[in-house]
């Protein structure tokens, strides 16, 4: 998830991450919380490092963009402080910044999400980014998502990979036949209906 400040927009902010993860922990409770460490939330790497070590409600993991330039320094203190990595891998570039790092064998999963807006290209860039984790001997969870109408894409070819999937909001608006879709329910609903074709769940 993405705790968001008074004003609306992503923050690192401990009183909002706090009270984030209390009130999600309260009404799900069991459910492994994650949050965005993305740059763009927060411009200057020390500050984020900062705000980031302040949080008194941690999740159980966060995403770490391997885009990031600072990411061996956020990894050493996720690492120190007790929260899990969640690799975020949007090129083989990222792949291969994971494979050299010192947490390749030491991240919760690899989150696969080409940043490609056309179907065809997204899922040829998840099959090269995949390419790269296997010759690398990263054995960690995958999970492949994509953006707009490229997420149905990524997501069979998660699936036809045997590996995790996710959809939502922040991912599409739009159903695999285009139409916009009412909320993150039925988007999940037309997942499910893909992962029973592709026989990972049952009919």
């Amino acid at each position: 998830m993405h705790p968001r400040g008074q004003d609306g927009t992503e923050t690192f902010e401990p009183y909002a991450c706090d009270a984030a993860g209390r009130a999600i922990r309260e009404v799900c409770p069991g459910v492994p919380l994650g949050f965005s460490t993305a740059s763009w939330i927060e411009a200057d790497p020390s500050r984020r490092l900062e705000l980031i070590s302040t949080w008194v409600e941690r999740p159980d993991f966060v995403s770490v963009n391997f885009a990031d330039l600072d990411v061996t320094e956020l990894c050493d203190l996720l690492h120190r402080i007790g929260i899990g990595i969640e690799a975020g891998v949007w090129t083989v570039a990222d792949a291969e910044a994971l494979a050299d790092s010192a947490y390749a064998r030491h991240v919760v999963r690899v989150l696969v999400e080409p940043q490609d807006p056309e179907p065809h290209d997204a899922e040829a860039a998840a099959a090269v980014i995949s390419a790269a984790l296997d010759r690398a001997n990263i054995e960690a969870p995958r999970l492949y998502h994509g953006y707009g109408m490229a997420t149905w894409r990524v997501i069979e070819f998660g699936l036809d990979g045997g590996w995790d999937i996710r959809v939502g909001l922040e991912d599409t608006l739009e159903l695999p036949d285009s139409t916009p879709a009412s909320g993150n329910a039925e988007l999940v609903a037309a997942a499910v209906g893909i992962a029973r074709k592709h026989r990972r769940l049952p009919a």
